[in-house]
Parts: C-alpha cells; structure tokens; sequence
C-alpha cells in the first residue's frame, strides 16, 4: 500500500491536478485463500480486505460508529457494520477476476464471511463460490476504474492440491500508460472519462496443481 501512494504522489507532482483527477481514492490490501477439490476443481476464492485508515475512519464516522475513538468496535456495532460492502449493484463484478486460458471465469455471489476492527482499520471477508479447472486458473484483483487501489498481500493461500505463484505488477509501466492516456485526453473529459487502467496495476495469480 505505500509504495502504491508514495508513486500516487509522484503523479500528482508530475501532471496537473485538473489531469490526475486523484486516482486511486481508496487503497485496499487484499488477501486471498483459493479453495481447490481433492480431484483439482476450482471451488471458490476467500477474499479479504483491510481499508486504508482515512476511509475507515469515514465509514466509522457514517455508520456513527466508535464514538469512544479507541479503533475497536462492540458485537453489536460490528454487527451493524457487517455486510456493508457486499450489496454490490448489478454487474458489479465484485474487483475479483478470475480466467480459464485467458476465458473469463464466472465467481458467483459473496458469501460474507465476517467483519473485524483493528487499530481503527477496517477488516472484511468474503467467499465467491466458483466451478471448473483450477490449474493455470489466474486470478486478480483490481477495479477497472482505479477508484480503488488493490495491494494484493501475499503469499496466496490454497486449500487442496495446488500451488499458487505471483507475478507483481510493473508499476512503472502502469502509470507511465496512466501519464500517455491522460495526456491524450481532454481536460474537460478526464473526471468523468477516467481511463480504465486498473488492471494494468494488479498482481496476477496463478494456480498450478499436481497429478
């Protein structure tokens, strides 16, 4: 997560601020937990997501929750904060991506899985159920947009016969094609016609099985 904001603000010295248009807004470190069969099918991933501090403490503060500012929440107030982040709009792919020999593979819905505080950062998980193959699956995590900024935490957990490799993101690459595409597009346009350039910074994920 910091060396995604550290060349965030590398960025906006080096372009306008009417051209950055503050990209990414929130950043995410993200576990993941691949669930493979004993006979090698994919069954579905365990996503988990820790919120930076700032947009934590933004979904605490309208939820009207922790208002003894300790960073930790009560059963109950958990309890309300649960779920939050998994009513997710139709189409919504959930900034989970899974591909079968480079085929999108359909994760089903969330399953929640729990909420947790700690420090004052705010800890979701969630399952998403999947079928099929699971060697040379890829996975990756991102939001198209870059609204949010994915930090895949590593290393990736399987349960069953597999392995998982990680190969990271060239960032420099990324935003240098952040730097050509905003400049190739209209001031006027760039808020509302960001470039969908946040896959170019995910990690990508591969599974390999035995037998």
């Amino acid at each position: 997560m910091r060396f995604y904001r550290s060349l965030a603000l590398a960025m906006a010295i080096a372009l306008p601020a009417t051209m950055l248009a503050a990209h990414p807004h929130v950043f995410v470190d993200t576990k993941l937990r691949v669930v493979v069969g004993d006979d090698g099918s994919f069954q579905g991933v365990e996503v988990r997501w820790t919120y930076d501090d700032f947009y934590s403490l933004l979904l605490l503060t309208d939820y009207g929750l922790d208002n003894d500012g300790d960073g930790q929440l009560t059963d109950s107030e958990l309890k309300r904060l649960d779920g939050f982040d998994l009513q997710w709009i139709p189409g919504f792919e959930g900034d989970s991506y899974a591909l079968r020999n480079g085929t999108p593979v359909r994760l089903g819905k969330p399953q929640g899985r729990g909420v947790s505080v700690d420090a004052g950062r705010i800890t979701t998980v969630h399952f998403r159920p999947a079928s099929g193959t699971a060697d040379g699956l890829v996975i990756k995590a991102y939001d198209p947009t870059f609204y949010t900024a994915y930090d895949l935490i590593g290393p990736v957990a399987v349960d069953g016969p597999c392995d998982a490799a990680i190969q990271r993101a060239d960032l420099d690459a990324a935003y240098t094609l952040v730097e050509e595409l905003l400049y190739a597009t209209p001031t006027s346009q760039v808020e509302e016609a960001y470039p969908e350039v946040g896959e170019a910074f995910a990690d990508t994920v591969t599974l390999s099985c035995s037998g």
